[in-house]
């Protein structure tokens, strides 16, 4: 036992190898306790030291040998903690050598049940497949690790490769019951060297059962999956090319996949359908079937095939008209007008074959779901009175949100180590974050040891408190840097544990307070600062002078702080004798709320009564308005951006950090060397200034410029900045009007909230978001498209008017980008723009707008049937008739 020790400590795996070669079975289980040792001492020594790089293969190979039950073997190879540098395939096969057939193939199958991501070879489990001769494990890390063994779809001998494979069948059927295709999708090839290919040839050749592959690959498209999953099935089943006889065995099933499937799948689906129904192979019942799903899918390529279709079987077959045309018919509560168009031309086309009153009746309930300017034809062709379909529909906008009084502190000390807990596991909001400092700060001040003592098991588990944790900086670099300032709220609620807990010294708290944040000028600058510095404070004040309470803790979730409650906690500082926080009580002032006029009048003379500095000083503040600086419009590329100028009011009597928030903002300062990726910390930076949201506006407006010029994320901010206070200026919709043009629907929705917001507020300019919008769709930081789809989803909750007044103002500039001298640009200036008059229009005819939109007129009356001429046309009719009220 001592000499194989020796061995493995010393990583001399061939000697281990031969070691464990005589061992018997009762020397192997003997030699267990001392390797087990061994993997302990390994764990505390990083994977990549060159102690473990040498012992690790050494020790996995003994531990593989001496193991002689299957489980513990099994569990043994497959370890996460020696996975970094495990034994060779073969050295483990001559460990293994001598064991029983039936052990092997328990070993082989328990390996096959682990995670893909335990990183057990192939060649491993394949061997002692075939050496146990074992029925072979069809599991997700064995498939994937036979595919990636076989060897990819560029090989032109891989049908060769695959008639050698003894267990084929299963091996194959396993392909089809993979969990994720993800990683090895580009394995699988295209064209006639693919694996589809492969497969479909061996099929002809018998090697694989055709029906069985067939059966696999719909069930598989049925149940759907991946994004790639119909990239790899959909082929191998067209492959297979099967029959009109199949094809027809199987409607149930191409039907399902027309309706639900993705884009790709449905469309095969209904090519199937399609060609049997001309085929005369399907009933006319089947065929309603298949259409009632596909035909209120969002892909207008699919519907206008089936309307076609449809189309054919009602001219050909007249007897199936009282089955398909009330399928037809309701299409008209598609999206798009113009599918709502064709369906009611195949209506007026065919309605007068419909026998009976009942059947009219039915198409005649379906009208109101077609925009306004189809239904007086619809009505006319059902022989529906007129009125009774048109209707302007009610401007609908939802309650405007209310701010949520903020709970008072946490009142025990287990309360805090609570909230504070669930801060840490989640990103909470400012209301939670601040509750949980004010609590911080007050059983601090209270009782410092129980407070410890309750936050105990929240300190067990940051990694500064664990000893062995080795980190390329320290604690003391970590907390005491101040390029960056504090980053996130997690950070800020780290370095106060931290600080309480005795991580870090009292010199690097102090420096840290006093050292001016060294970071790089970027818009965020002044708003990270206040947030960083305030914290820093708090921490430092926590070690050597606790503070009774925070002043700044604001009364609302937005941030707002109430004025008689900071002049109460002001009195409570005098009567305790305590020193106010400097950073806290600038904090406290910006956050103040000065708009409510006798309100702030009162609490200004009870703060002067108090007869400190701070009290004078929140007397005299109070008496000030929120005045915002000065800022003018600049341009950078395709985006429109605001510099601000300077603002003395935010200097004054401030800190240091605080200067920022007041100094003039350019938008060519320090844009490369932005380090606030973090989007959780801009709810934080919202509650710096509750009542003047344009200043902040102002700094995100370059992040919500990139959402539509760069396709990034940064939009979720944007119903924040709309329940926030103070003027909803130039600044705020300017971000806005980003959001609704960004890149993912995501962002777009978040922006659609946002505007919402305003609207219901009553705090909306319609007018200046849609030239803003305009400005930026004609210098192409907006695409048409996506403010077409943000656009439709706000008019969709019933805000028709509200859009069109935006639509409205929106229009001339890529209308009158049309009549451009440079055919190129008017070609760029028509993508997308049939979308944003579609959407246009039918704002127009709900809200039963009139009046005129430039160069629409000129568009109305170009040539041709295209979506952007038709609705142009649509657009024009509907402004200039009167629509029934």
């Amino acid at each position: 036992m001592n000499e194989l020790m020796e061995a493995v400590r010393a990583g001399r795996t061939a000697e281990t190898l031969r070691l464990t070669a005589r061992l018997t079975d009762a020397e192997r289980r003997s030699c267990l306790s001392g390797l087990k040792e061994l993997r302990k001492e390994l764990r505390k020594v990083p994977a990549w030291e060159n102690r473990s790089m040498k012992v690790l293969p050494a020790l996995h190979l003994a531990g593989a040998a001496c193991h002689t039950g299957a489980a513990a073997a099994a569990a043994w190879i497959a370890a996460s903690d020696l996975r970094w540098n495990q034994a060779p395939t073969d050295a483990l096969l001559r460990a293994l050598e001598g064991r029983d057939t039936g052990w092997l193939a328990d070993v082989a199958h328990r390996l096959a049940q682990r995670p893909e991501s335990a990183g057990v070879p192939y060649d491993l489990m394949a061997a002692l497949v075939a050496r146990s001769g074992c029925e072979v494990p069809v599991t997700d890390p064995y498939v994937t690790g036979w595919v990636r063994h076989v060897g990819t779809g560029r090989y032109r001998n891989l049908v060769d490769r695959l008639r050698r494979e003894p267990n084929l069948a299963p091996l194959v059927g396993g392909l089809f019951t993979l969990t994720d295709l993800s990683e090895i999708r580009w394995l699988f090839g295209d064209g006639p060297d693919s694996w589809q290919s492969a497969l479909a040839a061996l099929a002809r050749e018998g090697l694989l059962d055709r029906a069985s592959l067939v059966d696999a690959c719909v069930a598989r498209l049925l149940r759907g999956g991946g994004p790639t999953d119909h990239r790899t099935f959909l082929p191998l089943l067209t492959e297979l090319a099967l029959t009109r006889e199949e094809q027809r065995a199987r409607i149930p099933d191409w039907t399902a996949l027309a309706r639900d499937a993705v884009s790709p799948v449905a469309a095969h689906a209904q090519a199937v359908l399609a060609g049997l129904a001309l085929d005369g192979g399907l009933t006319s019942r089947q065929l309603a079937e298949a259409s009632e799903g596909l035909l209120f899918r969002a892909e207008k390529k699919l519907v206008r095939a089936q309307l076609v279709l449809l189309g054919k079987v009602l001219s050909r077959d007249a007897g199936a008209v009282a089955e398909l045309l009330p399928v037809v018919a309701q299409a008209f509560g598609h999206e798009d007008s113009e599918m709502q168009e064709r369906a009611l031309k195949l209506v007026e086309r065919h309605a007068k074959r419909l026998d009976g009153t009942e059947a009219r009746d039915g198409l005649a309930c379906l009208v109101t779901q077609l925009v306004p300017a189809l239904r007086t034809r619809a009505a006319a062709v059902l022989g529906v009175a007129a009125d009774t379909v048109e209707e302007v529909s009610e401007e609908v906008l939802p309650p405007a949100p209310e701010p949520v009084r903020s709970a008072p502190a946490p009142r025990t000390a287990e309360e805090v180590a609570e909230e504070v807990g669930a801060l840490l596991a989640t990103d909470g909001d400012v209301a939670a974050f601040e509750r949980a400092l004010d609590g911080l700060v007050r059983h601090t001040h209270q009782d410092p040891e129980g407070l410890r003592a309750a936050l105990a098991p929240v300190l067990a588990t940051r990694w500064w408190t664990q000893a062995e944790q080795r980190h390329w900086y320290s604690r003391e670099d970590l907390f005491g840097n101040t390029r960056y300032g504090l980053l996130t709220a997690q950070e800020g609620l780290e370095l106060l544990l931290a600080t309480l807990h005795g991580a870090v010294s009292t010199h690097t708290l102090r420096e840290a307070m006093r050292r001016p944040t060294s970071e790089y000028e970027c818009a965020h600058s002044g708003l990270s600062r206040v947030f960083d510095a305030r914290l820093r404070e708090v921490a430092y004040r926590l070690r050597t002078d606790p503070m009774p309470l925070l002043l700044a803790t604001p009364s609302w979730s937005t941030g707002l702080l109430e004025p008689e409650e900071l002049v109460d906690r002001l009195a409570e500082y005098r009567r305790l004798d305590a020193r106010v926080g400097a950073s806290d009580f600038a904090q406290a002032l910006l956050r103040v709320r000065r708009d409510d006029r006798a309100a702030a009048e009162q609490a200004a003379r009870r703060a002067r009564a108090l007869g400190t500095a701070e009290g004078t000083r929140l007397a005299r503040w109070l008496g000030t308005a929120n005045n915002l600086p000065s800022a003018r419009r600049r341009t950078k590329g395709v985006r429109i951006l605001l510099e601000a100028a300077e603002l003395l009011a935010l200097q004054d009597g401030f800190p240091q950090e605080f200067h920022r928030l007041g100094r003039p903002m350019s938008v060519f300062a320090g844009r490369w060397h932005c380090a606030h990726w973090d989007q959780s910390i801009r709810g934080h930076w919202l509650a710096v200034l509750p009542e003047r949201r344009e200043m902040v506006a102002a700094r995100l407006l370059g992040d919500l410029a990139g959402t539509a010029v760069d396709d990034q994320r940064g939009a979720a901010v944007l119903p924040l900045l709309a329940e926030s206070g103070g003027q909803a200026g130039e600044a705020v919709h300017l971000c806005v009007a980003y959001g609704l043009g960004a890149r993912h629907a995501e962002d777009r929705l978040a922006a659609v909230d946002a505007l919402l917001v305003l609207a219901a507020r009553g705090e909306l300019d319609a007018a200046r978001l849609g030239s803003d919008l305009g400005e930026l769709v004609g210098r192409g930081a907006v695409k048409p498209q996506r403010l077409a789809d943000s656009a439709r989803t706000a008019a969709a909750t019933g805000a028709n008017a509200t859009m069109w007044e935006m639509l409205r103002h929106v229009l001339p500039v890529p209308l009158a980008g049309l009549t451009g001298a440079r055919p190129e640009a008017a070609a760029v200036a028509a993508r997308g723009l049939g979308d944003l008059l579609a959407v246009a229009a039918e704002c127009a005819e709900r809200s039963g707008a009139k009046g005129e939109v430039p160069h629409l007129a000129a568009a109305a009356a170009r040539r041709g049937s295209s979506r952007l001429v038709t609705q142009a046309r649509r657009l024009r009719d509907a402004l200039a008739e009167e629509v029934a009220a």
